[in-house]
This record gives C-alpha cells, structure tokens and sequence, in this order.
C-alpha cells in the first residue's frame, strides 16, 4: 500500500499535493442525482432568473421542499401514482431516501426559491 503511494507521488506530484491540501481546495458535494442526464440538464441552466422559463420541475425539486422522509415518500408515490415518475426511478429515489435521507437531494428550497436564484 505504501508502495503504492510513493509510486503515486512519483507519478502524479501536482495531483498527490491537490489531494494531501487542507479544505481550502475541495468542493463540498450538497445533493446527489441518482439520474445523470437529468442531473446534467438541471445543472446546465444559465446564471439568470431566465433559466426558469417553462421549468418542469421533477421529482427531486419536489423532494427538496420537504421537511423529512415521510412527506418526501408521499411525493414519490404520488408522482408514481400518476405516471411522472417510473417504478424503477421511484424505487431508486426511495432507496436514497431511506440511506441518506431527504437533505442528500439537495438544501431545503423555501417557497420563494425561482424567485430569489439569479
């Protein structure tokens, strides 16, 4: 194991140094999408209020307006009830809720959230 770092230093010194830092260089991670296209689109949007023109949210909007698992659960299945979401995509969100909990989808949005984001 130990070889292994040396090796590591050797081979990649900038990155070995990036990685030994303090947290003045890391970037702390608030929500996780178990869906990369739909993750990849939500964080695509340009940095106006623009950006919410015809905005669909999605199930993981919804979910980050609850304030614990039980109402994020009755989201999910409602929105599988009625067809938005699918079985399997219910399942996963509702795997995550119950492992990590409802804030690992991202920070409470308060009811003016659209209005407030620039």
């Amino acid at each position: 194991m130990e070889f292994e770092k040396k090796r590591f230093k050797q081979m990649y010194p900038n990155l070995a140094g990036e990685m030994s830092t303090t947290s003045e260089n890391r970037v702390a991670i608030s929500s996780v999408r178990s869906d990369v296209s739909l993750g990849e689109v939500r964080a695509s949007g340009s940095g106006s209020v623009k950006r919410f023109d015809n905005y669909m949210p999605d199930a993981v909007d919804f979910i980050r307006r609850c304030d614990n698992e039980k109402q994020a659960l009755e989201i999910v299945d409602f929105l599988e009830k009625r067809g938005e979401v699918s079985g399997e995509y219910a399942l996963r969100l509702r795997k995550q809720l119950r492992a990590k909990g409802v804030r690992s989808f991202g920070s409470k949005k308060e009811d003016d959230y659209y209005s407030r984001v620039e």
